[in-house]
């Protein structure tokens, strides 16, 4: 039979103490298992990083004991056990039997779940931080027991809990911390608009972007640069403007129009005779991110799509600077259409003394470190008056994508320039 005390006694008075710091003890075992195992470790890590500064010094508390969330966990529901069982014990001897399990539930459900619950939900971070010490503590002295058990939890669920926000779910997120979304975000349309844009990079291809070639401007590589021509390229107040050869879907390069400064209307030069750059051709399922890096490296702010049948082609970042591609196909050895017809010694030497020839104008080149180097520039076309290049066997031209293109998508807003018309005129 349990023995009664009476009150006031000092033997009351201990076991009123240890009732009392039993049901605080078991209130923040219950809050803290709610707080801490709320808390992933992606938005702790995140707190650490960028939060406000009281946040990032109690993230950075926190984390090192979360870190283990299985170990943690059995901690907490250990010491939680512990102490729910020890307090009937002492209530007991306190009261009748039924007063111990009146006041027992009531303790525990008040002050041992819903307070603290509601409290470290709320508080967590700033609760976590301040009893972190004291946590740890706890998990040194439960490790004989909860170590196991965590463990086998490893081992049957898994170690890690936390998964990183798919891009879909990003958008979402970022679309709800919009100050439009009326949940007290911060981030403008504008801001919102975009992250998404960015995040919906990676789904969008060089088709989704590009202006088809039908509606595209582009000039004639015969054409001469008279004042009706120059007077139009001035009215479509593009800065490049695409050369085609035979058709327009046969894309061989550009012009800058600033090059045009030079030209005088009154002399009617033709376009071959200006300079020329070369033109990056793109697959029509190139992702968009990666055309921008394309575009980033300075080759050209402008490509042209070919179709699906084409593989992406003549990509300048793949190649050596120094390694220039010839239009004038005629000049090599390889593929000279006599080639295998010349018997005589005297046309072979003649044919080896162009292949040398060829070989130290290439050593020349190599020398030379930049691509704005005296007389040789990378990405100009060295036009041929016989030959001309036909890409329409490599993949037909289907449309022009330019960078300010791939711009617009990350914006998802059309950017207009001072010759642009807003009513699609």
């Amino acid at each position: 039979m349990a023995v009664e005390y009476s009150c006031c006694e000092t033997a009351f008075i201990i076991r009123v103490i240890l009732i009392t710091l039993l049901v605080l003890f078991a209130g923040l075992m219950s809050g803290l298992t709610l707080g801490l195992m709320s808390m992933s470790l992606v938005e702790l890590e995140v707190l650490v990083k960028s939060g406000t500064p009281s946040d990032r010094k109690h993230a950075a508390k926190i984390l090192p004991v979360v870190r283990r969330q299985h170990l943690l966990l059995c901690t907490l529901l250990i010491c939680n056990a512990v102490a729910m069982e020890t307090l009937p014990i002492f209530l007991d001897s306190l009261v009748t039997a039924w007063g111990a399990i009146v006041i027992s539930v009531t303790l525990v459900l008040l002050f041992g779940e819903i307070l603290p619950q509601a409290v470290c939900t709320r508080y967590g971070l700033a609760i976590g931080a301040a009893v972190a010490p004291f946590v740890q503590i706890l998990v040194w002295i439960c490790f004989p027991v909860a170590y196991p058990i965590s463990k086998l939890l490893d081992r049957f669920l898994g170690k890690d809990h936390d998964a990183l926000y798919r891009r879909a779910e990003l958008k979402t997120l970022v679309d709800l911390h919009s100050n439009e979304a009326g949940k007290g975000g911060e981030l403008t349309r504008d801001e919102t608009m975009i992250i998404a844009g960015a995040l919906e990079l990676t789904k969008k291809t060089a088709r989704d972007a590009m202006t088809p070639i039908s509606k595209t401007f582009a000039i004639d590589i015969n054409a001469k640069l008279d004042r009706d021509l120059m007077k139009l390229i001035l009215e479509k107040g593009h800065s490049r403007v695409p050369v085609y050869y035979e058709q327009p879907r046969n894309i061989i390069g550009l012009i800058l129009v600033k090059n045009l400064l030079t030209v005088h209307p009154t002399d009617e030069v033709p376009a071959r005779n200006v300079t020329i750059r070369k033109i990056l051709r793109v697959s029509e399922n190139m992702p968009l991110y990666v055309l921008l890096n394309e575009f980033q490296k300075g080759h050209s702010h402008m490509a042209v799509v070919v179709g699906e049948h084409g593989s992406q082609i003549e990509q300048p970042s793949t190649e050596n600077p120094t390694d220039v591609r010839e239009v004038r196909v005629d000049i090599h050895v390889e593929r000279h259409p006599q080639e295998k017809s010349l018997k005589s010694r005297r046309a072979l030497k003649k044919l080896k003394s162009l292949s040398m020839n060829r070989g130290l104008s290439k050593t020349k080149t190599k020398t030379k470190t930049k691509k704005w180097s005296k007389d040789f520039h990378p990405e100009v076309l060295n036009i041929n008056d016989e030959l001309l290049p036909n890409f329409s066997e490599e993949g037909e031209a289907i449309g022009i994508i330019t960078l300010e293109d791939v711009i617009e998508e990350v914006l998802q807003e059309e950017i207009y320039d001072e010759t642009d018309h807003r009513d699609g005129s």
